[in-house]
């Protein structure tokens, strides 16, 4: 793999956004959100360059809450100021003082947008981006089935993705986990229980690739049902984890409220077909973010499941509409007749079945396009 990759995929949507507007970059931890900022700097930057103030570094801490921007800087860059309880009443002073002169770019490894809210102090004044891991047309040119199966190993999180170690990789993860429990989240959110927590984030990945019972998982944990609930979206409000709801076609007897769970971090998932599933769920939201972020259309990412049991494992919407549906397959021999299945039932004009294998071919029967997983991604200019 690539030892340097120079620039990322938001790098000049976000660039031309910086001219008239403040620019939010939130993401998982370690998805590569400061290496990003910093490259924006001219020249290239690093974490000492004086336009790179981290909340977590005290002495940048005193200099964000004192308004002391640093002098002949057009670009600041705001690192983790969200953990500040009055951080939008601070950056909307600061924009609106200096935003002739001086871009601001804030980020953050949770949903700044979430984290804003409470007033609309900051309404009008920024766009917002979300930082998605490395994915096939990003990580590698051409795309490959070999660079399908190191993302499929080592996940698309720079630092292991760069490596491509086994041994440096499980450090990593396991690092990153005691992170995001007990650093993110004590900073963020009022949890007491965080040994029930750190049990649960270590139950999650077994749940990849079939409806979510949080009922089961309170049983198992010992707690409410609104307990896990809340720790699940918290868990999301981090990007640790993000959940799917189902597509309701009329035509056909969907379920309703069951939801689909998945990893921003897809390695962690140890049985290979939900690896697999989850790796494709993931590059399927990044291109829903990104379409989102940039054009402002209504994206949503969702599963189609009948109550037979009939299931397609995901459905890209657009502004409410159907815009294609992808089925996940180890092998590539034929379609799964659930394609026809609701091909025959939705509105939905394109289906695709992607797999590991070397299979290229349309399914007449169902009509639906079977194709190696990385001649998709190409295919469909996913980011």
């Amino acid at each position: 793999m690539r030892r340097h990759l120079r620039f990322r995929y938001i790098r000049d949507a976000v660039t031309a956004d910086l001219a008239d507007a403040m620019v939010f970059v939130g993401g998982p931890r370690q998805v590569g959100k400061t290496t990003f900022a910093l490259s924006l700097l001219a020249e290239g930057g690093n974490e000492s360059s004086p336009a790179y103030l981290n909340w977590d570094v005290l002495a940048d801490r005193d200099e964000i809450l004192s308004a002391r921007l640093p002098p002949g800087q057009p670009l600041i860059i705001f690192d983790e100021v969200h953990k500040y309880a009055s951080w939008r009443g601070l950056v909307k002073g600061l924009y609106d003082k200096n935003r002739s002169s001086i871009s601001f770019l804030v980020t953050g490894s949770a949903r700044l947008d979430y984290y804003r809210k409470g007033g609309d102090a900051l309404q009008g004044r920024y766009h917002y981006y979300r930082l998605h891991p490395f994915t096939v047309m990003e990580g590698g040119r051409p795309p490959s089935a070999s660079l399908v199966a190191h993302l499929l190993r080592f996940g698309g999180f720079p630092e292991p993705f760069l490596r491509g170690e086994d041994r440096f990789h499980r450090r990593w993860a396991r690092e990153r986990s005691a992170r995001v429990v007990h650093e993110d989240l004590r900073d963020l959110e009022q949890v007491r229980e965080v040994s029930r927590l750190d049990l649960l984030l270590g139950h999650l990945p077994a749940c990849v690739g079939s409806p979510l019972s949080v009922h089961r998982l309170a049983k198992l944990l010992q707690a409410s049902h609104d307990s896990v609930e809340r720790w699940i979206a918290i868990l999301e409000r981090l990007y640790v984890c993000y959940r799917l709801a189902p597509f309701g076609a009329k035509a056909i007897r969907a379920v309703r409220k069951e939801k689909k769970l998945y990893f921003w971090d897809w390695s962690g998932v140890e049985a290979g077909g939900a690896r697999f599933e989850n790796m494709v769920a993931g590059h399927l939201l990044k291109y829903c973010h990104l379409v989102e972020d940039t054009e402002g259309h209504a994206m949503e990412l969702r599963f189609l499941r009948d109550t037979d049991g009939r299931e397609i494992d995901f459905v890209v919407l657009r502004d409410g509409r159907p815009e294609f549906a992808v089925e996940c397959k180890s092998g590539g021999r034929r379609a799964s007749p659930a394609c026809r299945y609701f091909r025959e039932r939705t509105e939905i004009p394109r289906f695709y079945q992607v797999h590991l294998g070397s299979g290229d071919f349309g399914d007449a029967d169902s009509d639906t396009r079977v194709l190696p997983f990385a001649g998709f991604c190409a295919e469909l200019a996913l980011p």
